[in-house]
C-alpha cells in the first residue's frame, strides 16, 4: 500500500472545503485544483483574465515547491473555464509558465466555478529523486 502525505503551503491558498492543497503518493504530487485567490486575503483577485490565469499558476507553482517540485515536472494539467473562448489566454500565460516537452492537458467548459471564478487548474506532478 502507497502511503500519502499532504502538502500544505501559505504562500498558496489554504482549502475552502474538506480537501488538502495537494497529496503525495509515490512519486507523484497530486494538486488540488487552484483558482485565482490571493493567498494572503484569500479574495479573489482583481483584473482581467490573464491576471486570473496567472494567479493561478503562481498558485500551482507555490504548491508544487513546497513538494520539492516546480511546474517543469508537471506532466498532466486540467483546465476548468467558465467561457471556453478564454482558451487562447490560457495558452498564451501557459507559454510563460512552461517549456517543451508542456504537460498533457485537458480543457473543459463548466457551468460555474467556486466563488464564481472563471478559471481553476488542477496538477499531476511527477517528483524527482
Amino acid at each position: 500500500m502507497t502511503s500519502r502525505q499532504a502538502i500544505s503551503t501559505s504562500q498558496a491558498p489554504d482549502a475552502i472545503g474538506a480537501y488538502s492543497q495537494a497529496v503525495v503518493a509515490g512519486n507523484t504530487l497530486y494538486i488540488s485544483g487552484q483558482i485565482p485567490l490571493d493567498p494572503e486575503t484569500m479574495e479573489v483577485v482583481g483584473g482581467d483574465m490573464e491576471t486570473q490565469i496567472r494567479r493561478v499558476f503562481d498558485n500551482l507553482s507555490a504548491v508544487a515547491d513546497a513538494a520539492g517540485a516546480s511546474l517543469a515536472d508537471a506532466v498532466k494539467l486540467t483546465v476548468f473555464l467558465t467561457d471556453l473562448t478564454d482558451f487562447p489566454t490560457v495558452n498564451q500565460v501557459m507559454a510563460e509558465y512552461f517549456d517543451e516537452p508542456y504537460p498533457a492537458r485537458a480543457a473543459i467548459g463548466v457551468a460555474a466555478l467556486p466563488k464564481g471564478v472563471p478559471v481553476e487548474v488542477e496538477a499531476i506532478v511527477y517528483l524527482p529523486a
